[in-house]
């Protein structure tokens, strides 16, 4: 197997179980195993299972940021100073998530799953290198939402990110089955554009709406 092959069946294998099994739960022996190479081939091409993890990552982030960054760039020509508006900011991050995902419609789905996990199982370092590589281009996109919710603190702009973030993850990681159950129910197909698109006015009420004081 020459080279390149090698490092995308491992990517690939890794990619899955990752996904399905969690970080720790998954063995470099079972990647090996799946990918069909021996343990050396990842340790030649990737070092550690920690490098595996954030070259799992990077293979999605980095088309993904160098996109994004470049659809910054052409909204912030376009805004001449004004705030943009926020279903366009959304709309924005998911159509860059979408070409990012464009070779393989499961891609975006797991990858989804996989920032799940960054979440809930104990990978400091992939949240530094996450921040080291890519928090540039985050941190722009970051401004433009403030740019575009100037009612809220900082706190509660905090908060519904990430209540933003666990939405997004839950549809778009289990958007095969939502799409089967919706099909079922309303006897209609639909793919993973149009499940962003019923995704994107509830975020952006979600995050925009007016403060209730308890």
């Amino acid at each position: 197997m020459a080279q390149k092959d090698t490092v995308k069946s491992i990517l690939n294998a890794a990619e899955e179980l990752f996904s399905e099994k969690g970080f720790a739960e998954t063995s470099l022996r079972n990647i090996t195993t799946k990918a069909g190479v021996n343990l050396a081939a990842v340790n030649y091409h990737f070092g550690s299972k920690k490098a595996l993890i954030q070259a799992v990552f990077a293979r999605y982030l980095t088309p993904f940021c160098e996109s994004l960054g470049q659809d910054l760039t052409a909204l912030e020509a376009r805004q001449t100073g004004q705030a943009p508006a926020l279903p366009e900011l959304l709309m924005l991050l998911s159509g860059t998530a979408l070409k990012a995902g464009h070779d393989s419609p499961r891609r975006l789905g797991i990858f989804m799953r996989l920032l799940g996990l960054a979440y809930t199982q104990g990978q400091g370092h992939l949240r530094r290198f996450l921040q080291k590589e890519y928090g540039a281009v985050f941190f722009r996109y970051m401004k433009l939402v403030t740019l575009a919710t100037p009612d809220l603190s900082d706190e509660d702009r905090f908060w519904r990110i990430h209540f933003m973030l666990g939405a997004t993850v839950f549809t778009l990681s289990g958007a095969d089955s939502l799409t089967a159950m919706a099909e079922h129910d309303f006897g209609k197909a639909s793919d993973i554009a149009q499940v962003i698109d019923k995704l994107i006015p509830f975020l952006a009420s979600g995050l925009n709406a007016p403060h209730q004081a308890v």
